[in-house]
């Protein structure tokens, strides 16, 4: 491993760098994350699987053990297993046979409920009410007093897994001595892999049932709520908070104005004006043809997967334009905002400035560069830098 990638391919250098990120947090110990990296041939989806994936299988066999045995150290076990198995899923639709991905998911949502369940009673299983669905949360307190405590409630991004959100604000949260509310909303984790409801663009229709139903809990103090949205979370939180005016403080990490643009920048100008002049079967016989770089064909399949099942490319790019703030609704939102603006933004560039530009209230933006090791999308190896910013954002506003 040289000292500036992990891998020559982007997308596993980034799935390294977020990884290694975990490992910072305490997820997974960084030893085994660079032995395992170390093992994988660039570029190949399937070796990746399957090292991650012995990766997990040894530690959760070594949780049942010490669990089995009544040790207290089986809990961060089952996370480390957990983050593993998580891993192991990073390119499953680049692989020949994909069927791994629900058994896999599955695995590494058992480890992460065996984690759950070895808390002694402080992090406990607390799903919400959504229409006829009902969606899959865990309230992770510091200790099982049942005492009323600020609660900092997040919301996940397009992709990334429960185990991620420890390294990201979970660990943050229970420091400071803080509930913390994690949630899988509609398109995310097993909403997505297990239930197929897809992604839907207005968020306050699914934070604000959240908010209703933690505010009746005796252990959430409903005056002080906090929030926090990573990667496309950073849309899907400001649009909810533009409705939703119950949290002293939040954190968009980072912003993100439109997530069509990232998806459209690809399209070259003929499919574009197709596109907009609503020419769907010309659209769809243009995509039809083969891609001419594997990958690319790879990430459309992995991106398009939470959008709804079965949409033809037109349908599929035209709900993606649905996911816009636009300048009245961002006028809405007067909840004091942190946003993360990383150097190098590779999937939302600009667009966390944008957001900070158009915010009519309290805001804060925190720039981070390649000196901090904070570059790149949601800083994926500097969270401990930004656990320490989001601190103190969100303790200015406790009261």
């Amino acid at each position: 491993m040289g000292t500036d990638r992990f891998f020559a391919a982007d997308d596993f250098d980034f799935a390294a760098r977020l990884i290694v990120g975990h490992s910072g947090q305490g997820v997974i110990d960084p030893g085994i994350v660079l032995r395992t990296l170390a093992a994988i041939e660039d570029d190949d989806a399937t070796g990746w699987y399957t090292q991650w994936n012995a990766v997990a299988d040894r530690l959760a066999g070594q949780a049942a053990e010490r669990q089995a045995a009544g040790r207290p150290s089986a809990g961060r076990l089952w996370l480390n297993a957990s983050a593993a198995y998580d891993a192991a899923l990073a390119f499953v639709d680049g692989m020949p046979d994909d069927s791994v991905l629900r058994p896999t998911f599955r695995r590494h949502r058992d480890a992460w409920d065996a984690f759950i369940a070895a808390s002694g009673g402080a992090h406990v299983r607390f799903d919400v009410p959504w229409g006829e669905h009902r969606l899959p949360g865990y309230l992770l307190r510091p200790a099982a007093d049942g005492a009323p405590r600020p609660t900092l409630v997040v919301t996940n991004g397009s992709d990334g897994a429960l185990t991620s959100l420890w390294s990201a604000c979970l660990r943050m949260a229970l420091d400071q001595g803080w509930n913390a509310y994690v949630f899988d909303g509609p398109g995310q984790q097993s909403m997505l892999f297990e239930q197929g409801v897809p992604f839907v663009p207005d968020w306050e229709s699914v934070l604000t049932p959240v908010v209703d139903a933690l505010v009746a809990r005796p252990d959430v103090d409903a005056d002080r709520l906090l929030a926090y949205g990573i990667s496309q979370g950073g849309y899907w939180l400001p649009r909810a908070l533009a409705f939703e005016h119950r949290f002293r403080a939040a954190v968009a990490d980072g912003g993100v104005v439109d997530v069509s643009r990232t998806w459209n920048a690809h399209l070259p100008p003929v499919m574009l004006d197709l596109l907009r002049s609503g020419d769907a079967e010309t659209f769809d016989r243009y995509m039809a043809e083969p891609a001419d770089d594997p990958r690319t064909e790879r990430e459309l399949a992995f991106r398009a997967r939470p959008y709804g099942a079965d949409l033809t490319p037109f349908a599929l790019f035209t709900q993606v334009d649905r996911f816009v703030l636009d300048p009245a609704t961002i006028a809405r939102i007067d909840t004091p905002l942190l946003i993360t603006d990383p150097a190098g933004e590779q999937f939302f560039p600009g667009q966390s400035r944008e957001l900070y530009e158009a915010l009519p209230g309290e805001k804060q933006l925190i720039a981070y560069g390649e000196q901090d090791g904070a570059s790149w999308h949601c800083e994926p190896m500097a969270r401990g830098l930004v656990a320490l910013d989001m601190a103190d954002f969100l303790h200015g506003h406790l009261g």
